[in-house]
């Protein structure tokens, strides 16, 4: 059996991920518009920070290209934590959303190489993970599904692994298909 070719790194965009963030920011920066004292003082899934500091870590503008991509993981990532503290719905610019998925997944794959599970974020992101046998042709005896959020918050540390097998927020079938071990991809 010949080797196995390595995977092409994804690349991005720097347009598209330029005017995703600039969306992004106008979405939050509309949604944090009228808060009131106490909800700028409610605390965040982010480390115990209220929103008041979360709104302060957020960019005022966009950066550099290099650091482009980050910030608009970051963006995605607090207008999530912006809404569950808040209440408010902010809306998601599908470009910061595609991102933000694909980032991460390509983070858990970097830090989880192998080709026994597929991960699948659809409409967004497929990857292979986790050592062990890998599958060439037909459906992966082990798959593990969800949807962008939901992704999101467990490649963040938002939500648990098992909290989101229990809620149905996620689907994981075949006997390697568990990320726990591999979960948060970054905090």
């Amino acid at each position: 059996m010949p080797p196995r070719a390595r995977a092409r790194a994804r690349t991005y965009d720097p347009a598209k991920t330029r005017a995703a963030v600039t969306a992004q920011l106008r979405h939050v920066q509309e949604a944090v518009r009228g808060l009131d004292e106490e909800r700028l003082g409610a605390p965040t899934r982010g480390g115990g920070r209220s929103v008041r500091e979360l709104i302060a870590e957020l960019p005022t503008a966009v950066g550099e290209d290099d650091v482009l991509v980050t910030r608009c993981v970051e963006l995605v990532v607090h207008s999530d934590d912006l809404a569950a503290a808040t209440g408010l719905t902010v809306p998601y610019d599908r470009q910061a959303l595609a991102t933000a998925v694909r980032v991460l997944a390509d983070g858990l794959a970097a830090k989880a190489p192998g080709g026994s599970v597929e991960l699948r974020i659809p409409p967004f992101a497929v990857v292979q993970c986790v050592e062990g046998p890998r599958h060439t042709r037909g459906t992966p005896p082990n798959v593990v599904e969800t949807d962008a959020l939901t992704w999101i918050r467990l490649a963040t540390g938002r939500i648990g692994w098992s909290e989101a097998l229990e809620a149905g927020e996620v689907t994981a079938s075949g006997e390697r298909a568990d990320l726990a071990a591999h979960l948060p991809v970054r905090d």
